[in-house]
């Protein structure tokens, strides 16, 4: 089948944008379209001027016989600002307060538009590095993993509270809560990632950071590697935050229950890129 240029152009985007990282060969578009790899070099070349013009991402081009290209996702500050000031506003919503200072955000979580955009954002950060995996801990940071998974094109691994007979053996260890000080179990299965692993930590909330830690703590039982760590929303008012390195979009800065008033602010997303 032969394809129009402008078939052609549609689908090769298309076709990039749904396997990002992924060395693409010109060979492979050539024989894919019916086209001379110097018609391939061509639109290759306006794919990636749009994709920069527009903020969409960036095309790597890779030399040599072997070589092709690779898709970055790529977010401007200026096109993630106003997606975080939305989210400051979302989050600041005094309707979102629960008994006990908690905060609702299964709303948020749970809207694929909003989980997507953050997903673009934290993968571009990320978009460079090494990774292998995402990894999170159930239950409410999964959509946003799996969000910023689909744009490194990565698998997510899963740590869970208690073990499940259809994750075979696992590796189970005990970490102590950052907020509560409590002893908590995290359980993994031992298929679920390979010696040597970079894996990207990614979760919805932090408070101290026991949690993460906790993760830290499992990925040296697989001897893997902590490539980086993404979250949401960071507490600030901690006594003793017991992870330093880590990517932030927004801050929790007060929640007054009385006045029902919820303070947030960006978090540290824009001064870690620099």
């Amino acid at each position: 089948m032969k394809f129009r240029r402008s078939e052609r152009l549609i689908d090769m985007t298309n076709y990039i944008l749904e396997h990002p990282r992924q060395l693409i060969s010109l060979t492979f578009f050539a024989e894919r379209y019916g086209s001379a790899k110097s018609s391939i070099s061509e639109d290759l070349a306006i794919i990636k001027e749009t994709f920069e013009q527009r903020g969409i991402g960036t095309l790597q081009t890779v030399p040599g016989a072997a070589g092709g290209v690779k898709f970055h996702v790529k977010v401007s500050d200026e096109e993630a600002r106003p997606i975080i000031d939305d989210l400051c506003g979302l989050i600041a919503n005094p309707d979102r307060l629960l008994p006990g200072g908690y905060l609702y955000m299964t709303d948020i979580l749970g809207d694929p538009s909003i989980v997507q955009k953050v997903g673009r954002i934290l993968a571009s950060a990320y978009s460079d590095a090494k990774i292998d995996v995402v990894m999170t801990v159930a239950t409410k940071g999964i959509p946003l993993a799996y969000a910023v998974a689909s744009q490194l094109n990565v698998p997510v691994v899963i740590v869970r509270r208690d073990s499940k007979v259809t994750e075979g053996s696992t590796v189970s260890i005990n970490y102590v809560s950052g907020s509560t000080k409590r002893i908590q179990t995290m359980v993994l299965s031992k298929r679920s990632l390979e010696e040597g692993s970079n894996v990207l930590i990614v979760d919805d909330f932090m408070k101290a950071g026991g949690t993460v830690n906790g993760m830290i703590s499992m990925l040296e039982e697989f001897k893997a590697n902590v490539a980086g760590i993404a979250v949401l929303v960071e507490a600030e008012k901690i006594e003793e935050r017991l992870v330093d390195e880590y990517l932030s979009l927004i801050k929790l800065s007060d929640v007054d229950v009385r006045d029902k008033k919820i303070k947030v602010s960006e978090g540290n997303y824009f001064r870690r890129r620099k």
